[in-house]
């Protein structure tokens, strides 16, 4: 059981049967903090992506408070180079300690280097790596996301 800010919460390995609320999360997230980036895919398609895909090839861990999944992270790991793929909470979940428990856990259980990917338009993310160590390696145009937007790649050494 982790505790912050007087809320406390407990982290654990994603399982197949809570594929549907991270889709959720995920969704409800991106349409609430990233609406000049929007999906490149359906609501139906990004559901089959985490059941399909995520859960079965990254390494995905929850946040769950009063038994229900709140936030989650996943990680993986390619070319001696370990990946944060993704973080979401639910909107209403931000500045609890959620993400901050998350990416430590993260951190903690993958090798350094750690990189990844946010929007430039994205400033409370920046703000968030940054404050967590994470220095930028890289600007782009956006030409090779999905979503066009343009992007930095972070890493923490």
């Amino acid at each position: 059981m982790i505790s912050t800010d007087n809320k406390r919460f407990t982290l654990r390995t994603a399982a197949h049967e809570d594929a549907e609320r991270i889709a959720d999360i995920l969704l409800m997230s991106r349409k609430h903090f990233l609406a000049f980036a929007p999906l490149a895919h359906t609501d139906d398609e990004v559901r089959a992506w985490v059941r399909k895909t995520l859960l079965p090839e990254e390494s995905v861990t929850v946040a769950v408070v009063n038994g229900i999944i709140e936030g989650f992270i996943a990680t993986s790991q390619a070319h001696n180079i370990s990946w944060i793929n993704q973080l979401y909470l639910l909107p209403a979940r931000i500045r609890f300690g959620l993400g901050s428990a998350l990416l430590a856990h993260a951190i903690a259980a993958i090798p350094a280097p750690v990189r990844l990917y946010t929007f430039q338009e994205n400033w409370p993310a920046r703000n968030f790596y940054e404050r967590h160590g994470f220095l930028p390696l890289a600007f782009s145009d956006g030409a090779s996301n999905e979503e066009k937007c343009p992007d930095i790649l972070y890493e923490l050494a």
